[in-house]
């Protein structure tokens, strides 16, 4: 299955990754269907953001509600990984549910794409197209 992203939303996730740095950023990937169109920053309340990342609760909660009322649908997530590669730590496979949703890695002013999956994450297909 292929992604659509806007050249948009991988612009908002290098750029809050370059604001966060040195710590993880976070956040929300909204949309339709198999398409993201808006990155939602969400503040990273883990204890440790220097390499873990916690969504904010009541941001998800409220993406979820809003998406019940005709707002966009929470794709997934995305985070970064300051010191690392863009791709799924030991950190992220263990905090995986396997629910099918998106994640957005951004290390080294690169993003990959890659669905959490029922045997793991699995790397995406991506289509970026303006926006």
């Amino acid at each position: 299955m292929e992604i659509t992203v806007t050249s948009g939303v991988e612009a908002t996730l290098l750029e809050e990754a370059d604001r966060a740095h040195p710590l993880e950023c976070c956040g929300l990937l909204l949309g339709r269907d198999a398409t993201i169109t808006a990155a939602q920053p969400v503040s990273n309340v883990h204890p440790d953001p220097s390499c873990h990342f916690e969504l904010d609760p009541a941001a998800l909660i409220a993406a979820h509600r809003a998406a019940r009322t005709g707002g966009p649908q929470v794709i997934g997530y995305y985070h970064s990984h300051p010191n690392g590669l863009a791709r799924p730590s030991a950190t992220d496979q263990a905090a995986a549910s396997g629910d099918g949703r998106v994640w957005a890695i951004v290390a080294r002013g690169a993003v990959t794409w890659w669905r959490d999956g029922p045997q793991g994450f699995e790397a995406l297909p991506t289509r970026v197209v303006p926006g």
